[in-house]
């Protein structure tokens, strides 16, 4: 090997290749990339909860890294299809959370402890190895005491429970591409590329062009909404029903996040948690280290907009890289404004002044969240929703409908 080579070795290996150079998901890139990647993944769960092991933890840091980098960047889910690209992106951002866990896990003093187990099981190290891996929100463990879980509003009775999670995933389902479809019909041309385009209709006058937007704003957070639970469904009947996993280790995904009364009570609690530790190790543990606590809230939803930033860039590289970063950061300015309210006035944010407070601010900010998604491409992925197209032409009528009340 020349000393050309030798040089040009480490940018090699950190180098993201194109779609069109990576290997395709077969047997082989299997067994080569992602089954060490995922082994690996497993074996730091388990150094994490077993004692005096930081240093081999340390150590086993790098290359664990390294082996999810190559996993993550080097193998083609879309089998040469540009409108499945969105695999590719997915396992991306699969394994970079992954990723994050880890780093966790190297940095932490003291062993994982679970303080939570099925009711009548005994200990396990290998059962708290799976747990601990595929538990996104650390639920059980002493790392999420300080998270408040949703309250179970879901039968107690296993067959039933599991009744009930086959149903919402079909309902879950069908909202996703109830809400594809509506987005792909108020610009069927230029949303369906891949190459993207704006939320914002630059032929519309201002007040009726924010409408416009506001609306797709709001249909994509629902559709988010409904893949997140779809996604947490699927899994959960599988815990349960296959697996035979007590139903109370699959806590509820969200609590009505539309009745929040505040940001910090809807990114703190009612929306989705299961990113939340990646985002405070991403951000909130550097900018806390510097500026307290304000800097870990406003660093938390910076790690956030990165992570976001990432899939959007993976699917586009076009898009600007501030963003998502902005967009998200601003969530974070909003949550550190309320603290700044409470100090000053002695009260809360809440009640309906809250909720028109917080609504405006998601829906403002938003905005650019979803205009950023729309121009990467990411409405003109493949439809994994045919469960919905039965209602497209009702779906069609009233998009064209508002449509045409924006334009008269």
């Amino acid at each position: 090997m020349s000393w050309t080579s030798l040089r040009s070795l480490p940018i090699d290996i950190f180098r993201v290749p194109p779609v069109e150079e990576r290997l395709p998901f077969n047997k082989y890139s299997f067994l080569a990339y992602i089954l060490p990647a995922y082994l690996s993944y497993h074996v730091m769960a388990l150094l994490v909860i077993l004692p005096r092991t930081r240093l081999l933890r340390i150590a086993l840091w790098p290359l664990i890294t390294l082996l999810a980098f190559r996993a993550a960047v080097y193998i083609d889910f879309s089998g040469g299809d540009p409108k499945r690209t969105f695999v590719n992106v997915n396992f991306a951002l699969i394994v970079f959370c992954f990723a994050v866990r880890v780093l966790e896990w190297t940095v932490r003093k003291d062993p994982l402890k679970r303080h939570i187990r099925p009711a009548g099981s005994s200990p396990s190290i290998v059962m708290d190895v799976l747990d601990l891996s595929t538990n996104m929100r650390g639920f059980g463990w002493n790392l999420s005491k300080s998270f408040r879980f949703p309250p179970e509003n879901r039968p107690t009775s296993r067959l039933w429970f599991i009744a009930y999670v086959f149903i919402s995933f079909w309902f879950s389902r069908f909202i996703c591409g109830l809400s594809q479809l509506a987005l792909l019909a108020f610009s069927p041309e230029t949303f369906t590329a891949l190459s993207g385009d704006t939320i914002f209709d630059p032929t519309l006058p201002p007040l009726m062009r924010y409408i416009r937007s506001s609306a797709l704003t709001i249909i994509d957070a629902c559709g988010i909404y409904a893949v997140m639970q779809m996604n947490y469904d699927i899994v959960t009947f599988f815990g349960v029903a296959v697996f035979q996993q007590d139903p109370a280790q699959w806590p509820p995904a969200y609590d009505k996040p539309w009745k929040s009364d505040s940001l910090r009570d809807f990114w703190g609690y009612r929306w989705h948690q299961f990113l939340r530790r990646t985002f405070i190790v991403a951000g909130g543990w550097p900018l806390g280290s510097l500026f307290g606590h304000a800097g870990y809230v406003l660093g938390t939803f910076l790690g956030s907009g990165i992570v976001h930033n990432v899939v959007v860039v993976m699917n586009n590289q076009s898009v600007e890289w501030w963003c998502m970063i902005l967009s998200f950061g601003m969530m974070g300015v909003g949550v550190v404004l309320e603290q700044g309210f409470t100090l000053l006035t002695g009260k809360q944010v809440g009640g309906w002044i809250g909720r028109v407070w917080t609504m405006t601010w998601l829906l403002v900010w938003g905005n650019m969240i979803v205009d950023g998604f729309a121009r990467s491409g990411m409405f003109g992925s493949a439809n994994v929703f045919e469960v919905a197209v039965p209602a497209k032409g009702i779906v069609d009528h009233y998009v064209t409908a508002f449509d045409t009340w924006l334009r008269t």
